[in-house]
């Protein structure tokens, strides 16, 4: 996940821009959910858990996994935007089995109910505060993880990185940044959660005797992750022009080195969005691929304005009998393919067998 700011960007824009890596084979639709009110002492269904509903919600547009309520990324009517990405911590264990919020749901919470980055950032550290972070994180295979976020708006970014209940937060104003699978704020924490250095040398993972305290060091399990030194490098090297567009973006996703085109794990939607200044009449847009693999995906423009009406070809088939609303859950697979990601396999293997060209 990558933000771009003033003064690296073309016209005083923000770009942001992410791929989400997922499950091979996991589908990916993009959802339209105007903005709505919801009635006193209402409740919100997520993923897994139920939590209490607010009494208006923003409109957004969302890249999610179909079989999920939360989002993996999306925007809001009010210029905001979030990813997410798994992360492995020292508080990871067994208990992350345990239905709680996913990331995904933190995610749409935050684009949902804050109109900026910052307001988002509070709404998702308060709920992870409150209800916690578990639960599977896939259909397909078992696994769980952490997480952090990239969380940018028309003025600025903000990098939130967790561990179970326990999280860091860092201001970002100006230049890139950019997220992976690993945790990445060290000692600059503009905000962390109340007590974080006393709750770590509780768990015998921090001496003040030996050194400033580093949320990387003190909460990470040591992976390495390249992905996250290449995507650094170059969004570095094509910011240096100070005209970083959104073209740039896509450039960046669609790299070699940053793109997961095959394997166990492949990038299966892609975002891309250019945040107007807040002093300018344009509206911010955001880019969508709604399939895998941005090197062979078509970004598809939405901007949010009165009387929107979104494509039903990108979303998925709603099965009265889900495995993934039902428990034990996920004891049968279902074919949630939507009709662009049809169509994107088709033309996608036509390519590879050399019947069709791209265009």
């Amino acid at each position: 996940t990558f933000v771009v700011l003033p003064p690296a960007t073309k016209n005083g824009c923000v770009v942001f821009g992410k791929n989400s890596d997922r499950p091979a084979g996991e589908v990916q639709e993009v959802v339209y959910v105007p903005r709505t009110s919801h009635g006193a002492n209402a409740k919100l269904q997520c993923t897994y858990i139920e939590v209490d509903q607010v009494a208006e919600t923003s409109a957004v547009m969302l890249s999610k996994p179909a079989w999920m309520w939360g989002a993996e990324m999306g925007a809001n009517g009010h210029g905001v935007c979030i990813g997410n990405e798994a992360v492995f911590t020292h508080l990871n264990g067994s208990d992350d089995n345990t239905e709680r919020l996913l990331g995904m749901d933190l995610v749409r919470l935050g684009l949902e109910r804050g109109k900026t980055a910052r307001e988002s950032l509070d709404v998702v550290v308060a709920l992870l505060e409150k209800h916690g972070q578990g639960g599977p994180c896939s259909d397909i295979m078992p696994f769980t993880y952490h997480n952090s976020f990239l969380i940018a708006d028309r003025t600025e970014a903000w990098v939130l990185e967790t561990a179970g209940r326990l999280w860091a937060a860092e201001r970002v104003t100006s230049g890139c940044r950019n997220i992976s699978n690993c945790l990445s704020i060290e000692t600059k924490m503009d905000l962390c959660s109340q007590g974080l250095r006393d709750r770590a040398k509780e768990l015998g993972l921090w001496d003040e005797g030996k050194g400033d305290f580093s949320f990387r060091h003190v909460f990470s399990t040591g992976e390495q992750d390249d992905r996250f030194e290449c995507g650094k490098k170059l969004l570095q090297q094509l910011s240096q022009s100070a005209s970083f567009s959104e073209k740039d973006m896509m450039t960046v996703l669609r790299d070699d080195e940053i793109c997961m085109s095959d394997g166990a794990f492949v990038s299966t939607g892609s975002q891309v969005s250019v945040l107007s200044p807040v002093t300018s009449e344009r509206l911010c847009c955001h880019w969508f691929t709604g399939t895998p693999d941005p090197a062979h995906s078509v970004f598809k423009p939405f901007v949010f304005c009165d009387d929107v009406v979104s494509s039903r070809l990108i979303v998925s088939p709603v099965f009265e009998n889900d495995p993934a609303k039902k428990t034990p859950r996920f004891k049968f697979q279902v074919d949630r393919r939507h009709v662009l990601y049809r169509h994107h396999e088709r033309v996608l293997k036509s390519m590879q067998e050399g019947t069709t060209k791209a265009g």
